[in-house]
């Protein structure tokens, strides 16, 4: 069975019921065993095994990751104020160990968050880190204000035995992909499939299935992802989302996923869940 997505797994015992006691959160600073996470450039630093780096504990920094085994971790937001561009970090997440993935993500898109939400939406009064940095809380109005997840829909859009993959024009050349989409607001899953499929790519599809779903700490999203049937595979390609959407055989898919001189489209990489839905497609795992 193929792997789960890049990003996915327990990652840290993130200790939730200590974020609202700030007493034993500071005590933990003092723990021996504490340690704060390195940043470079804007991202968590890795070294040559791709394992995350972590230092000393400096000053008082306001992010409770959690637990790795007994050795409380937390970390500083980086600085800067611009969110880490996935596009210009393939490179580092191509050398990251998946086991060290998810709690990359976590401290990625909680920084993240962090660096974008600053300022109270009620009031606009600048807001404080709380619950270990699980939140901020607002001096002025009270407010509290949650880390947000924006969820989006990835799928594989099949009909008579081919998939229907698209390429944006950021892709390398020859890279082709599931389309993908935000879910807006009042829509299902099923039905934001179901939209963006057809928006994108002009088709109707149903029997939508959920696969599997990925962390995306780009700035902060949920990518889910998801199958459907196409009753048709009459294509009209919105160009202002897609430069190109092509129909591909089993056996080009295969052909990709392999990376050989056949292949007549370059797959997805390893850290992005629609390689994960293309190798469970193979596999025959809908």
């Amino acid at each position: 069975m193929p792997p789960d997505p890049f990003f996915a797994g327990p990652g840290l015992d993130r200790a939730d019921h200590l974020r609202a006691d700030p007493v034993a959160i500071l005590a933990l600073l003092c723990d021996g065993e504490a340690r704060e996470l390195v940043w470079d450039n804007g991202a968590p630093a890795i070294d040559e095994q791709g394992k995350l780096r972590w230092g000393p504990i400096v000053g008082d920094p306001p992010l409770f990751l959690g637990f790795d085994g007994p050795s409380p971790r937390f970390s500083s937001l980086p600085d800067g104020n611009a969110p880490i561009d996935a596009r210009a970090h393939f490179q580092l997440l191509s050398q990251l160990d998946a086991a060290e993935a998810p709690t990359f993500a976590a401290a990625l898109s909680l920084a993240n968050w962090h660096r974008r939400h600053g300022y109270c939406s009620v009031c606009g009064t600048v807001t404080d880190p709380n619950r270990g940095g699980w939140s901020r809380k607002c001096g002025n109005c009270g407010a509290e204000h949650y880390p947000r997840v924006d969820p989006v829909v990835i799928m594989l859009a099949e009909h008579d035995g081919r998939l229907l993959l698209g390429r944006q024009p950021h892709y390398p050349p020859g890279r082709y992909s599931a389309l993908a989409g935000f879910v807006e607001p009042g829509e299902s899953i099923e039905d934001a499939v179901a939209r963006e499929i057809k928006e994108e790519a002009g088709i109707a599809v149903v029997n939508v299935t959920y696969l599997c779903s990925q962390p995306w700490p780009f700035p902060s999203s949920l990518m889910v992802g998801a199958h459907a049937e196409a009753l048709d595979d009459s294509l009209t390609i919105d160009t202002n989302e897609l430069d190109d959407a092509r129909w591909f055989s089993r056996e080009e898919v295969v052909a990709a996923l392999d990376g050989g001189p056949a292949a007549s489209f370059q797959a997805p990489p390893h850290s992005a869940i629609a390689r994960t839905l293309l190798e469970r497609w193979v596999d025959g795992l809908k």
